[in-house]
């Protein structure tokens, strides 16, 4: 009997597969058993070519080669991770290889990941699917007791090679069209630069917001008190002048009120639904003053690492109803301190269902995020893990909790021909509220009673019970601006495709058709970050001056967060088999040449401002130079010389691409390149470090860290696509 190649994503998850399966023999970038042979990828081992790649008239960049719409895109494998490449390709087309079973993490770019490698090893052999939402021993075994044909997932395959592609052909042309019409570097992207749209749209509310002055006018009626409304069908509180607020106040003054409306109704607020990526992100946000990058990085250590949550890349806040009995067992194995709290969830030891949790058709590929049905130690957390733990272990006992029931009062009473409104809440079951949200939730703020409602219970009031005026109140504001966005306001925007929402059941009507996943957007906004396009501020995210620029220049089309939404919408039917993947391609194809002629022909004159950096403790700005660092020759093209900016160096000569960026070292252990060190690298061509060497060789930057024979960087020094 020949052997089955497991294949997956990382390493950790391929080792913990590798201990189920008992592959325990070490291999070259592998783990043997009797049966199975487990390997992995490190993320992405194959991608697109650029397009010089393509061809070498592309190297130049010039409107005399745009739009670039190759027929096809072949697939080239990453120079830093070729060696493993090499390894997984040698181990799937081995002759006593039978099958392959996919491995890689369950969802869009997973099984991209897998399908390139399948493809550009020329592979031709059977393989399965295994799809799991949670990283134990029993989900993993079960996982391969229900082992899938990979033909299920062909339209999951078409749709992430359709986002792929699409990216690809509007990040390249878009991206060179605009560098070329404003002769400064510009990064634009199908997904980034509508959820850019999103903050310019926000700071300029802010800029052009003129406050308008109000007041407010509160009586007092001795064991209540209500607040002046006007009479009308959409009753406002707001008196625009002072003298309207003075004259009703006067008029109303030792004068008696009559109740001429007491309704007290018993509400429900119902308990919060279990967490999706995106609501977690807000909340931790919200809550913890979590980035959403930071989120999710703790999360997937909390998924990969300790097998204490479920998958968290899923876009679902629903559970399939077999999954009744793992919760279950779920709430009876969480650590002690939220033991107290399971009895509520579990009324006779039973889990009460309805459809906002237990739904199995509003469960996408992975289901909501819970914890695992492993008895969890959150000391071995990092404080983060332990606070983002934390957090998704009450959500899901508060989930099945009974809802909240209060009394919601309202007084309307009539002065003279004005009326006073008062609104009052009294709790009567707490329901879900007996589970905080945090371990040590802040307080919340009471309403205040010159707004006219009050936590506490209203007196027993009846319609034309009187009571004496005993005082007015006037309170003068301004109305304010919109408040700046945040990680959460932000990730808000972006589920619902730029609408603003409040109403639960449109925002799940919306999912699907938002911008980007929410696997890709906290990647989203760090890459806005990234490019100098957006800043954060405090806990606030707001647009920089060139991202608002970028947005007046690029057509409305690709700004439009609706657009994005549709073309999300699109590739979400093109896994479910319901839109032809050509279809969506010749749009994106369309959609490329349009936004070519726009930048040669109708985009704005206007001039980007030269880029700045930040300076000494102070943080000082300082505008960076065109002037070339002395003695420096460009090594691409040999004419110009090199220049730096805020984020990179580059060639002084026009057209020429030479590109080294500040950071490219540094995911590979090296350091930060500086002027100097550019000037001496150019000089000597090898440089030795403390941290390892460094050397330039047939236009390739390499580093190779002390006592490695292989270098953990080997960067192209061209400039060509979007880092």
């Amino acid at each position: 009997m020949g052997k089955i190649v497991v294949v997956a994503e990382k390493p950790s998850v391929g080792r913990d597969i590798a201990r189920v399966l008992g592959c325990r023999t070490g291999g070259d970038g592998c783990l043997i058993g009797d049966r199975y042979i487990v390997t992995w990828a490190v993320g992405h081992l194959v991608t697109l070519v650029e397009p010089n790649e393509l061809d070498p008239k592309y190297e130049k960049w010039s409107f005399a080669t745009l739009p670039i719409l190759p027929e096809t895109i072949p697939l080239k494998v990453i120079s830093t991770t070729r060696d493993q490449f090499s390894r997984v390709k040698k181990l799937i087309n081995d002759k006593e290889t039978d099958s392959l079973i996919c491995a890689t993490d369950a969802g869009r770019e997973g099984e991209l990941i897998f399908r390139y490698i399948y493809e550009k090893a020329g592979c031709t052999k059977p393989f399965q699917r295994l799809w799991i939402s949670s990283m134990t021993d029993e989900a993993i075994t079960e996982g391969f007791r229900d082992i899938r044909p990979g033909a299920d997932y062909d339209g999951l395959y078409e749709s992430a090679r359709c986002r792929s592609k699409a990216d690809w052909l509007v990040g390249m042309n878009a991206s060179r069209a605009f560098t070329l019409k404003y002769n400064t570097l510009l990064s634009i992207g199908r997904v980034q630069t509508p959820t850019l749209a999103i903050l310019v749209k926000r700071r300029k509310e802010i800029e052009n917001f003129k406050p308008e002055g109000f007041c407010t006018l509160t009586a007092d009626f001795g064991d209540y008190s209500g607040v002046y409304f006007s009479d009308k069908l959409d009753p406002d509180t707001h008196l625009k002048e002072k003298e309207d607020a003075e004259k009703i106040a006067a008029e109303v003054k030792d004068k008696t009120g009559t109740v001429i409306q007491a309704e007290t109704t018993r509400k429900k607020e119902l308990p919060p639904q279990l967490y999706d990526l995106t609501s977690l992100q807000r909340d931790a946000n919200r809550m913890l003053g979590f980035t959403a990058d930071k989120t999710l990085k703790t999360a997937q250590s909390l998924y990969e690492k300790h097998k204490a949550l479920t998958y968290p890349r899923t876009d679902s806040r629903f559970l399939p109803p077999d999954m009744i009995p793992r919760v279950v067992q779920t709430m009876k194995l969480l650590p002690e301190t939220y033991q107290k709290f399971v009895p509520g969830a579990l009324p006779g030891g039973k889990l009460p269902v309805s459809k906002r949790t237990i739904d199995q058709t509003k469960v996408t590929d992975h289901h909501a995020i819970i914890p695992t049905a492993k008895r969890a130690d959150p000391s071995k957390f990092t404080e983060d893990e332990r606070k983002l733990y934390d957090m998704v272990a009450r959500r899901l006992l508060a989930a099945f909790y009974p809802a909240c029931d209060y009394d919601a009062t309202k007084i309307v009473t009539k002065v003279e021909e004005h009326l006073f409104r008062t609104t009052g809440k009294v709790i009567v079951n707490n329901g879900w509220h007996d589970v905080p949200p945090l371990e040590n939730p802040p307080k919340a703020k009471k309403k205040t009673a010159e707004e006219g409602e009050s936590e506490n219970p209203l007196p027993p009031l009846q319609e034309g019970d009187t009571r004496p005026v005993r005082g007015t109140k006037i309170k003068e504001d301004k109305t304010k601006p919109p408040a700046p966005h945040t990680d959460a306001s932000l990730l808000a925007a972006m589920e619902t495709a730029g609408k603003e929402l409040d109403d639960e059941e449109l925002v799940r009507q919306m999912k699907g058709s938002g911008i980007g996943t929410p696997a890709t957007r906290a990647a989203i906004i760090e890459r806005l970050l990234k490019v100098g396009y957006a800043q954060r501020k405090g806990k606030t995210l707001q647009a920089t001056d060139k991202g608002v620029m970028l947005i007046d220049v690029v057509p409305g089309e690709l700004s439009s967060p609706e657009l994005t939404g549709r073309w999300e919408l699109a590739l979400h039917d093109i896994t479910d088999g319901a839109q032809d993947p050509q279809r969506f391609m010749d749009g994106i194809a369309r959609m490329s040449s349009f936004l070519v002629d726009y930048a040669r022909n109708t985009a704005a004159a206007v001039s980007f401002p030269a880029e700045e950096r930040k300076y000494g403790k102070g943080g000082a700005k300082k505008k960076i130079t065109s002037a070339p660092l002395p003695g420096t020759v460009c090594p691409v093209c040999g004419k110009g010389g090199v220049r730096e900016n805020g984020r990179a160096f580059g060639c002084t000569e026009k057209g020429c691409n030479f590109t080294l960026w500040k950071d490219c070292l540094e995911k590979g252990g090296g350091p930060a390149l500086t002027g100097k060190l550019v000037q001496l690298l150019l000089e000597k061509k090898q440089l030795q470090g403390s941290t390892g060497i460094l050397m330039i060789k047939e236009g390739h930057l390499l580093f190779y860290p002390n006592g490695s024979e292989r270098p953990s960087v080997d960067r192209p020094m061209v400039y060509i696509k979007q880092r």
